[in-house]
């Protein structure tokens, strides 16, 4: 009865679930000239691209800057290998190392380990489809 009320919002539960992702860091995409769609997206959309592709700054749920990328890779890369998709999905995490000691507890396959820049800490994983997902702990001041 209880499962019930609480669908229907009779009753609250109090979720002491941690959220994994705390939103997109980043799309990525195999192009074969890259340059030459950086140019296009500027021309045509006014994405003011860099040697990276585009940042799009925002502000995240504590009011702190916080940044998404758009970029696009050269077709031959290898960065997203394991995976053979054309595009590789980056999200934004809390605490890297404990996301994926869970995650691997849970089954879930691990590429790699952990890499530090100025800009954050990566990991990766694949999902069940064959897609490699980034794990982005950022410091976005390390952009600016």
């Amino acid at each position: 009865m209880d499962k019930i009320r609480i669908f229907y919002g009779q009753i609250e539960v109090e979720s002491t679930a941690q959220p994994h992702v705390t939103g997109l860091g980043g799309f990525f995409f195999k192009s074969e000239n890259p340059k030459l769609l950086k140019s296009w997206y500027a021309t045509h959309l006014g994405l003011p691209v860099d040697d990276y592709g585009w940042s799009f700054w925002w502000k995240d749920s504590n009011g702190r800057d916080a940044m998404t990328q758009w970029s696009p890779f050269e077709a031959g890369t290898h960065y997203f290998d394991p995976s053979e998709k054309p595009y590789m999905i980056n999200y934004r995490v809390d605490n890297l190392e404990r996301i994926l000691q869970k995650l691997k507890q849970e089954g879930v396959t691990i590429v790699g380990e952990i890499e530090t820049f100025e800009y954050g800490r990566f990991g990766w994983i694949m999902d069940p489809e064959g897609n490699k997902i980034e794990l982005w702990e950022p410091i976005d001041s390390g952009f600016k």
